[in-house]
């Protein structure tokens, strides 16, 4: 890592079906050996299979006249994974202690994304248009492997709350 100054940051283009960003980064995550159109194939068809499943689904505070319920979904399921706290090691006089911070949005985003690609490929699902469209789906719901994740990372937070003051 250079100490010279901070990488920029990429500008990246909406996707093309729904001109959101943070899809569009979703699909980037799920994308592997540089196989794009895959990724967009088992988003979107995710995003189908949500859209299907949902439709009975009523959510609070969210109008019925909605563009795309399974965005929607998405948008939600993201918004409860997202961790308010985390654990960063900082080495003070030869000890590491675990000290708990709070979690810029942008790292928030990053952090849900990948724990609901990692909750996805530990599914028992046979396709992965349909593992991640589960995911989504109990995550929306506060279940699942990505929410345990969470819960997780904000119990080891909590139980670190006693080296806050080591913060930076």
């Amino acid at each position: 890592m250079s100490r010279r100054h901070k990488a920029d940051k990429r500008e990246i283009l909406p996707d093309p079906k729904f001109g959101d960003l943070v899809l569009s980064k979703f699909i980037n995550c799920v994308m592997t050996r540089g196989k794009k159109s895959v990724a967009e194939r088992i988003v979107y068809g995710a995003l189908e299979i949500i859209e299907k499943k949902a439709a009975n689904q009523n959510f609070e505070g969210e109008t019925e006249e909605a563009t795309n319920k399974g965005m929607m979904v998405f948008h939600r399921a993201l918004k409860r994974i997202k961790p308010k706290l985390e654990v960063r090691s900082r080495r003070v006089g030869g000890a590491t202690y675990q000290v708990p911070v709070e979690v810029r949005h942008d790292r928030g985003i990053a952090l849900a994304i990948r724990w609901i690609i990692e909750g996805a490929n530990s599914r028992s699902e046979k396709t992965m248009t349909e593992r991640l469209a589960s995911e989504i789906l109990d995550a929306a719901n506060d279940r699942g492997n990505a929410i345990k994740k969470r819960d997780d990372t904000h119990k080891m937070a909590e139980a670190n709350k006693a080296f806050a003051h080591y913060r930076w």
